[in-house]
């Protein structure tokens, strides 16, 4: 947007270098540190056998069987317990910033060595979540105009607030099934109250919610409750954020490339209601440039529907599912959603470590990411090459409140009419089963 008549649009290791020696590192150390002082562990020495408090007893099997056939197990008493150690906070830091996931536990940020305080947990969220928001302004100061980067930002923000809005309240209203159980859920000073099955309680419904949103809003993954123990409307919220596209923040750099060809679709739209060549930041909006947007918006959604109808459609897919019904449906749909759109969140009560899911989730993952790439650099160069169009009376203004509201809707609109269906068989009939008498 920045350049006219342009042959190129500058050097792949150049930016690489620039990016990771002046942004990722100083960020890392910085917030390696701040994680190690508040007890993520950091060290290379090996794993601790500590005394515990208590001893405990555990019955564990032998090689032997008996008479019958049926296997022996013995019964075993300790007072010790192996902690597993390790470079964790550095690795935390740069997973967090740069938006990756995974977990140096298993249980990722859900584990007290990762993730011990309620500090760190704020932190952690705020690594997400810091560099994809910061590059809004750092667009506008590119474009030489800050008011554009702020109105992505806005949009971006509006939709990521609302949205938590709509997951902490599914959460904190509970599970009517164990109502009639006699389960209290009620929040009072001494619990949190509502559907805390695969949360911490550290953390509690708020902290648990806030966390989800995030990391499904960047392309994160990394989680600190389990999402498939959501409500069926709670746990829609963030596979519904990844089926956006991951633009409401998304990862470092790609979801602000992802919004703004969402803003070119909006300008497009935009143009065709006013009767005038589309314009964004001075650069006409033309067929190849919206040809290109098309298969941006058009190869993730491809990708996750066609794959999730695929894997239920062979018994290979559907071994691998541990729930019935509709949840079931969500579980492999959720787990499209995150490969299709390089999330790396899951809803763990689908088995994907088995060579079907391996194979097919990893080919989503590398032709989602290459086929987004490669026509978001071609919209890059045909823009450098252009020329700067003047402002003129006909020129819609993308800086204004009502051109995010605009972006909103065409983010939205794009994201319902694509995935509403699919979500209506999962996530939206089990929360009317969840809810009927």
């Amino acid at each position: 947007f920045a350049r006219r008549n342009a042959q190129g649009i500058g050097n792949f290791w150049v930016d690489m270098t620039r990016s990771t020696l002046y942004i990722l590192l100083p960020l890392s150390l910085l917030l390696a540190l701040a994680l190690v002082g508040q007890g993520v562990v950091q060290t290379f020495n090996s794993y601790q056998t500590v005394n515990t408090l208590e001893a405990v007893s555990y019955s564990t099997p032998k090689l032997d069987v008996d008479a019958e056939g049926k296997p022996i197990s013995e019964t075993v008493t300790t007072q010790t317990q192996t902690l597993a150690l390790g470079p964790a906070a550095s690795q935390i830091a740069i997973k967090q910033l740069g938006t990756n996931g995974g977990g140096f536990f298993n249980v990722n940020s859900a584990h007290p060595f990762e993730n011990p305080t309620p500090l760190s947990n704020f932190l952690e969220m705020l690594a997400i979540l810091l560099i994809p928001a910061a590059l809004c302004y750092s667009f506008g100061v590119m474009v030489g105009d800050t008011r554009q980067g702020w109105a992505i930002l806005a949009a971006m923000t509006l939709v990521f607030v609302a949205l938590i809005f709509v997951t902490v309240p599914a959460e904190q209203s509970g599970n009517p099934a164990l109502v009639a159980l006699g389960v209290d859920q009620t929040a009072t000073a001494q619990q949190a109250g509502g559907n805390m099955e695969g949360k911490e309680a550290r953390f509690g419904i708020v902290n648990s919610a806030l966390w989800a949103v995030a990391t499904t809003a960047a392309s994160n993954g990394s989680v600190n409750s389990m999402h498939d123990s959501y409500t069926p409307l709670g746990g829609m919220v963030p596979m519904w954020l990844m089926q956006l596209g991951e633009v409401i923040f998304g990862g470092v750099g790609s979801g602000l490339y992802g919004m703004i060809v969402f803003a070119i679709v909006a300008v497009f739209i935009a143009g065709l209601m006013i009767g005038r060549t589309p314009e964004y930041l001075g650069k006409k909006i033309e067929a190849f440039e919206m040809k290109m947007a098309a298969i941006v918006i058009l190869v993730p959604p491809l990708m996750v529907l066609a794959g999730t109808a695929f894997s239920l459609m062979l018994d290979a897919g559907n071994a691998s599912i541990f729930n019935p019904g509709a949840h079931g449906f969500s579980e492999v749909l959720y787990a499209w959603s995150s490969a299709g759109n390089n999330n790396g969140s899951a809803f763990g009560g689908l088995s994907a470590n088995v060579p079907f899911y391996n194979f097919w989730l990893g080919l989503a993952m590398l032709f989602s990411r290459y086929w987004l790439i490669i026509p978001v650099l071609a919209i890059a160069g045909s823009l450098a090459a252009k020329k700067t169009v003047p402002v003129g009376p006909g020129t819609l203004p993308t800086h204004t409140p009502l051109f995010a509201v605009l972006l909103i809707v065409t983010v939205l609109m794009v994201g319902a009419l694509t995935f509403v269906p699919a979500l209506a068989l999962g996530p939206i009939v089990e929360q009317l089963q969840m809810l009927k008498p």
